[in-house]
Order: C-alpha cells, then structure tokens, then sequence
C-alpha cells in the first residue's frame, strides 16, 4: 500500500513540474517569438453550432460583426433548437433565405433552410434539424466555403487579434490544426491594456479562472512544443476544411474536441511534416458556469469525453505509446495521473481508515503538504504566463488572488478530483448524456479591439 501511495505520489509531481518547467520563458523568450505579420490573408469560416442559446446569442452577434477580419465568413447552425435562438437571429441580422454550395461529403441531419443576413453579408445561418453538436458542426463544415475552419462556442468572444494570429500561424502549410487561448468571460474587461479582472466574479468563477491559465498557459503550451496536445477546446478550435474532410468530420460523442484532436494525430501520423498546434495569441472569451451543480455537470461531462475516447482511440495510442509524444501524456499523464491515480488513491486512503493503519496515512500528509507547495508553484508559474502573453490582472486583484488560490488548493481541486471519479463510473452508465450547461443569460459589453 505504501509503495502505491509513493508512486502515485510520485506521478501527480512529476507532469506539473515537467510542463511548469518546459513553459517557462527561461527556454523560449517571448520576444523570440514574434514573427512580421502575414498580409496575404487566407479565407476562414467561422462555425457557430447554436442549441437554445437565446440567453448568450446576442453577445455573439455582437462579437462576430464587429470582427475587422475582411476574408471571414460567419456561420451560425441552428441545431433545432425549442427556444428564441432562431428569432433572435432573424431580428438581429435581419435574415433572408440564399441558396450556398456545400460538399455533401459530410453526414448531418438536414438543413431545413439556408439564410444570409441583409445587414452582414458575410454572416450566415443554417436552421437544421437537431442532431447535436457534432452533427451541426459537420453541417457547418459541409457550407463552408474557406479553406482554414473556426470553430466557436455560441458563448465565445473572439479577441479582433485572434484571426490574424491564426492567419499568421496556418502561413505554414504543415499545419493542420491549432487551438485558441481561451480566457474567462466574466473576468474580461473592456480596454486591453487593463488586461483581466476579479471583480464581479464569484469565488467558483475566480477559482475556474485560475484553472484555465494553468491549463492554458502552462500545460497546453508544454504540450503544444512537445507535439502532444491532446485537446483542442471546443471554444476555439481551428483546422484546415480538407484535413476535417479527410478524418470524415466530427464524431458523434460526449467530447466532440478531445474526439477530433485526437483524430488529427491519428491523421498525421501517416502524412510527413504534419503538425498540431496551439496559437497563444490567438485570444476568446467564453462563459464559464457560476454554481457548483453547472460546475459538476460539465466536469463530469469532460471525464466522459476523456473515457470515450480512451477506449476508442486505444489500439492507436497503445500502438504509438513511444513514437507520439501525444499517446505517452494522453495514457500517462490523463490516465494513470489523472484518473487511475485519483481512484487509488481514494482507495488505499479508505482502506487504511478502515484497518486503523497510519503508516499510509504519513504518505496522505506528504500528499496535502505536495498540493501546497507544487499547487502555489504552479498558479504563480500560471500568473506569470498569463502576464508574459499581455493578459494580467488588475493590481486591486493581488489580494483577492491570493484568497483563489487557497480555495484552489484546497477545496477547487478536490471538487473536480470527485468530477473525475464520477465521471469515469457514469460513463458506463449513461455515456451519452450531454449534461448541458445553462447560460447565465447576461449580457456582456463587446469590444472587438480587445487583444493584447
């Protein structure tokens, strides 16, 4: 049991302080990385899949036609929604039913009618019946009439510095897809220079903040130069339209983004000089939830994903475990770190309570002492990421910064520790359950000039 422990142990040290490492500016500096900015600019279609969004579509609306990007066409995909979605779309760009080509080399559910707005003539919208996001997604793909694909929440709010950045990175045509830095929306401000803000957001929100620049700024960056970022978000997600064709689109899963990462390696590990990447500063925003139930909700939905894929994409990472850096982090890092870790840990813990044991238990306080300190390591490595890119925040924040990352410690963390328990078993039982999040029906100032 104690060597159980130690190991474990061992591993949950071990990935965060390889990627705390490897992201540092000690190894690559930031100004190193500026490149002079592409002018040519290359097509995009940007793909908003929409299923009753009416409490957020009007922050998008107002993100996507503001964009200074000239060669962007805007896709909404009403994915038959039973709420205001459609209506509100209708009154807000003032829609007319066109006729737009489309490949057909995708399955979907039938798109009922095809509109163009008479204010933006770039934006579009399909109204399809419901199939679910993948589904709306390779019917955006199937109408998209560019060669690079963007694909957004209805909640993100695209920095007017994102299209360009990914113009710049897709310049290299050995790319096939990138992901976008995502920020928290309700921490985003209105002038660029003010960076990100705490204020009005609640403790939980606060807390998802602090998360997301860890898992932004210091692990995916560590994945991205290792050629081992396994997931590309949801929220801001971008490939090229022939690659998406050629893996055959989206699949229809509980993780649609793990799902299609995965198969992009799987894609370009049989083509030479193929890569993934990740494009720090290509920004969004995006709505995080405000309560815990949402929180627990869209956890557990994102250890579904995790799981589905595991067992789906198996045979390929098992085959590739020491040729793709992308399959060791996937199975060691997400699996043995990330879940079967937690479960043995739990286990042993309950175990040695039961027989009355405390030699264990010695190794449960190293345990708590390592969350401590590795934990503060790695929220201020976080911090000063974030702050390298252009996003920082406030200096009225230093002290409630230090309350989020206590509650980070030691409360955040051990919440999501019992999402990922509860999501490895509920996936054996309920597989397929989306567990939606609700929006919070807010309506956010949008200002599209906000880049760092």
């Amino acid at each position: 049991m104690d060597f159980i422990w130690f190991f474990f142990i061992f591993i949950s040290i071990a990935f965060p302080f390889i990627h705390s490492i490897h992201c540092l500016p000690l190894f690559k500096k930031r100004n190193s990385e500026s490149k002079q900015m592409i002018e040519e600019q290359k097509g995009v279609s940007v793909l908003i899949p929409c299923y009753n969004e009416e409490g957020i579509i009007e922050t998008s609306v107002s993100s996507m036609k503001t964009l200074s990007y000239s060669k962007a066409e805007i896709i909404y995909i009403n994915d038959g929604s039973t709420d205001k979605t459609m209506s509100l779309l209708h009154s807000l760009l003032k829609l007319t039913p066109c006729l737009k080509a489309h490949t057909n080399k995708l399955t979907h559910k039938e798109v009922k009618i095809c509109y163009q707005s008479e204010l933006f003539p770039n934006i579009f919208v399909l109204d399809k019946l419901n199939g679910g996001k993948a589904d709306a997604l390779n019917a955006g793909i199937d109408y998209a009439s560019q060669p690079l694909v963007v694909t957004l929440d209805a909640d993100t709010i695209l920095t007017d510095g994102a299209l360009p950045a990914v113009n710049q990175a897709f310049a290299d045509d050995s790319v096939v897809a990138a992901g976008g830095m995502v920020h928290v929306l309700q921490t985003k401000v209105e002038k660029p220079m003010d960076g990100l803000s705490l204020r009005g957001a609640n403790m939980l929100v606060r807390a998802q903040a602090m998360d997301f620049l860890k898992a932004f700024y210091v692990n995916k960056v560590s994945l991205a130069r290792f050629r081992a970022l396994a997931v590309i978000s949801g929220a801001f997600g971008i490939f090229t339209k022939k690659a998406l064709l050629d893996v055959g689109g989206y699949r229809s899963t509980v993780g649609e983004d793990i799902d299609i990462t995965l198969k992009m390696h799987k894609y370009i590990s049989k083509k030479k000089k193929r890569k993934v990447l990740l494009i720090p500063d290509a920004v969004c925003y995006t709505e995080l939830p405000e309560n815990w139930r949402d929180l627990f909700k869209q956890r557990v939905r994102w250890q579904k994903a995790f799981v589905d894929c595991l067992f789906y994409f198996g045979p390929f990472l098992l085959k590739t475990l020491f040729t793709k850096p992308v399959s060791f982090f996937y199975l060691f890092e997400g699996f043995f770190a990330g879940t079967l870790a937690v479960y043995i840990m739990t286990g042993v813990l309950i175990a040695d309570s039961i027989s009355g044991e405390l030699f264990s238990l010695s190794f449960l306080m190293i345990y708590l002492l390592y969350i401590l300190v590795i934990g503060l390591v790695y929220d201020m490595v976080a911090l000063g990421m974030s702050e390298r890119y252009g996003y920082a925040f406030q200096e009225e924040d230093t002290y409630p910064m230090l309350l989020v990352i206590l509650f980070d410690i030691f409360v955040y963390r051990f919440i999501t520790m019992f999402a990922v328990i509860f999501g490895t078993i509920d996936y054996f039982f309920n597989k397929k359950s989306w567990n939606k999040v609700a929006r919070t029906g807010r309506r956010y100032e949008v200002d599209s000039k906000t880049a760092a």
